[in-house]
């Protein structure tokens, strides 16, 4: 299974970076695009069609601003989409608004702002159920970062 990574502008591209370094890190094969969903919606069209007979099993879509990408995907296909709200206008609320406001029939799974991140681990929890190995590496990627927050402090910490 792949994840597509689409983006409405290239200023977006350093926040999402982070989703990218993550599937690497779980093998997960991605594309990035991107695509304004205002700008070439028949562009954003032909590409999830493309990407849906390339295999891809979720899409992580980052938008800020009006944010209507993640939505407008998940209204083109079945496949799971993950919506990045990106910081822009009013400190990204009114993307993380637009984005989880879908309407009933149509969701977007939402992660917070600019946090590609979770949006990439979530990318991989919807994609591992059949695949042992990819739910190994995820409970792996839980225990290490669990031991890592045990011994960070172990000692306390000083305020």
């Amino acid at each position: 299974m792949k994840v597509g990574i689409i983006m409405g502008s290239g200023s977006d591209k350093d926040v999402m970076k982070a989703a990218g370094r993550v599937l690497d890190e779980f093998g997960v094969s991605w594309s990035a695009h991107i695509i304004s969903a205002h700008r070439a919606p028949e562009l954003l069209l032909e590409q999830i069609i493309k990407m849906e007979s390339d295999g891809v099993g979720c899409f992580i879509a980052g938008a800020g601003l009006a944010a209507h990408l993640p939505g407008v995907i998940a209204s083109l296909t079945t496949i799971p989409v993950i919506g990045v709200p990106l910081r822009a206008a009013l400190d990204g609320m009114d993307s993380l608004l637009s984005i989880v406001q879908m309407p009933k029939g149509i969701p977007v799974a939402t992660v917070g702002i600019n946090n590609s991140t979770n949006a990439a681990l979530l990318a991989v929890q919807f994609l591992y159920s059949g695949d042992n190995d990819l739910q190994n590496k995820m409970k792996q990627y839980r225990s290490e970062m669990k031991e890592k927050f045990a011994k960070d402090n172990k000692e306390g910490v000083e305020l």
